[in-house]
């Protein structure tokens, strides 16, 4: 499918970068990745290690639309994983988050529309579903906008879905770094929010999988969602440090106790496949969309009224065992 394209991704030096990048080329022949970022550190140190031919670095915001439909002429396959993801930073700078979660996202959007992209997958987080800070909310309106961009095709070939996932393990700024910090810098103890915790985790290469997967399943308007395990926080830091004791410090502004993925306000719009869920759009687009039975011949089933996919609900978890292999797989 990827072989002989251009893809491009946006904020394309961060972990999924790196990793979609390094599996893209290890299983197809692309015409050119295009990198899209704005830190030239970034890419300079991400050029040492990809710099295959068809590697390409655009410096670059979302936040600049000019600069975003210049890079995206030619491209077949667009990933959106730009974002200012920091939650406690998102709430003292809100407006930095909207101009880049939200008005970058309609940038995205308007470049792929003009330059007529065939296919794009926003990247979007669980915190986007039931939103209780302002990461989560701008999220929720990208999805939204990524969603409705359907609306804008006409007669083109054109799809814009979403994959919506957890938390990533080992991916920068995620909880498994910032403890094995601390343990490098001698801490006598791990600050754990509160005991009933519980996160989704999935790893940067299923991460990557899900969304390659995605582009051949995908409809448009699609929120993906994958089944993936739960676990709670006092057992990721017991496996991480089981020496260390932990100290409960409360939950930080805009933390929840349990992440969703799917909202029982959704119920009636989810359905349930083999490895995913898909939550169909609540508007309607022109021509006729059956999410039931999507391109890869996978069939879905509605899930029942008020069901809710949530990390304290779930029937998947993650030993101890199982995440220290994650982990250093990662």
């Amino acid at each position: 499918m990827f072989n002989e394209k251009n893809i491009l991704i946006t904020g394309g030096t961060g972990s999924f970068g790196k990793k979609y990048t390094e599996i893209i080329l290890k299983k197809y022949k692309p015409n050119k990745i295009i990198i899209y970022s704005r830190d030239e550190l970034k890419q300079y140190e991400m050029a040492q290690i990809f710099n295959d031919k068809c590697m390409r670095y655009f410096i670059g915001d979302v936040r600049d639309s000019d600069r975003l439909k210049k890079a995206m002429k030619n491209v077949d396959f667009v990933i959106h994983a730009a974002a200012l993801k920091h939650v406690p930073i998102a709430e003292y700078n809100p407006m930095e988050c909207i101009k880049t979660n939200i008005m970058g996202a309609q940038n995205v959007i308007d470049a792929c529309l003009e330059n007529g992209v065939k296919r794009i997958i926003a990247l979007s987080t669980d915190k986007a579903a039931n939103p209780i800070n302002l990461y989560g909310a701008t999220k929720l309106a990208s999805d939204k906008l990524f969603v409705a961009a359907n609306n804008l095709i006409g007669n083109e070939d054109i799809k814009f879905s979403v994959v919506r996932y957890g938390n990533v393990i080992g991916s920068r700024g995620s909880v498994i770094p910032f403890f094995k910090k601390l343990i490098n810098e001698g801490a006598t103890n791990l600050p754990i929010t509160d005991t009933q915790m519980t996160r989704f985790l999935i790893t940067l290469e299923d991460g990557v999988n899900f969304v390659l997967k995605n582009f051949q399943r995908m409809q448009g308007g699609e929120i993906f969602v994958p089944k993936i395990p739960s676990m709670k926080i006092t057992d990721l830091a017991h496996a991480i440090a089981p020496h260390l004791p932990q100290n409960i410090i409360g939950i930080r502004p805009g933390e929840k106790l349990h992440e969703i993925m799917c909202p029982s306000d959704d119920s009636h719009l989810t359905l349930e496949f083999h490895d995913h869920y898909v939550i169909k759009p609540s508007i309607t687009f022109a021509g006729t969309k059956d999410y039931l039975n999507n391109l890869l011949g996978e069939v879905g089933t509605p899930v029942q009224q008020g069901f809710e996919y949530n990390s304290g609900n779930n029937d998947w978890w993650l030993s101890e065992d199982d995440l220290l292999k994650y982990s250093k797989e990662s």
